[in-house]
């Protein structure tokens, strides 16, 4: 993690605060590698509570993504739980973590590459807004340089964040860098919502049953509701 480099990024960084401009200007992918991950997420809470994938690497296999998908679809994870306890989350080694900790999280991560996480917590003084987190495919801790770089990195993505007009951040408009990863499982969602008469929250639940129990990724299924190739109805799991 060359020193230069990572001065480089933070000048960037208030260089983008001062300009106006959003997390655009930064490829996840290439920060992530920058301090010495593999994967990198950052999610932002919304007003009722839930965790909103906004920014990811971009590397060809989604490994951020996908492990951000599993834990919004199983209700676990250490994303959800940094941000829900403000507390830094380190697993060295998924493997070795105790499986009562997520026990529905854990194993399922296991078919991916990742086998080590840091999700570090967003907060607006005691209020939760999120979490970064980061994954590497080879177990260990962070180097200490590495977890204070992250940790700054959290903390200067969050301030450009704020920045933004919540306008901006909901529409994932251009020059904010910001994107609503499941937007078409709120779509799907809303599609059930009206087809089963269910309320909203109600029909988001049904459709992360759905993909749990049939083994399926979440967003697959939005999008096989959307094309009307998948239909539920009352009686479907």
């Amino acid at each position: 993690m060359p020193r230069a480099e990572i001065d480089t990024l933070f000048d960037r960084l208030r260089h983008a605060v001062r300009t106006g401009r959003g997390l655009d200007v930064l490829s996840p992918g290439a920060i992530a590698r920058l301090l010495g991950h593999d994967a990198l997420t950052l999610c932002l809470a919304t007003p009722r509570g839930h965790l909103e994938l906004v920014w990811s690497d971009d590397a060809a296999d989604q490994l951020g993504p996908k492990l951000d998908d599993l834990q919004y679809t199983l209700g676990e994870g250490p994303t959800l739980d940094a941000a829900r306890t403000g507390r830094t989350i380190t697993e060295p080694d998924l493997t070795r973590t105790p499986a009562d900790r997520w026990p529905q999280f854990l194993p399922a991560a296991a078919t991916t590459p990742a086998r080590a996480v840091v999700a570090i917590p967003l907060r607006l003084g005691v209020v939760p807004a999120g979490a970064l987190t980061v994954y590497r495919i080879r177990p260990g801790p962070p180097t200490a340089r590495q977890q204070q770089a992250t940790e700054r990195f959290a903390r200067a993505a969050l301030t450009l964040i704020l920045r933004t007009s919540p306008a901006r951040l909901l529409t994932g408009e251009h020059g904010t860098g910001l994107a609503l990863h499941r937007a078409e499982v709120h779509q799907a969602a809303g599609v059930l919502a009206v087809q089963l008469r269910l309320p909203l929250d109600q029909a988001l639940l049904r459709l992360r049953a759905h993909a749990y129990t049939h083994d399926r990724a979440l967003l697959d299924v939005a999008r096989d509701i959307l094309t009307h190739r998948l239909h539920l109805n009352n009686g479907t799991a």
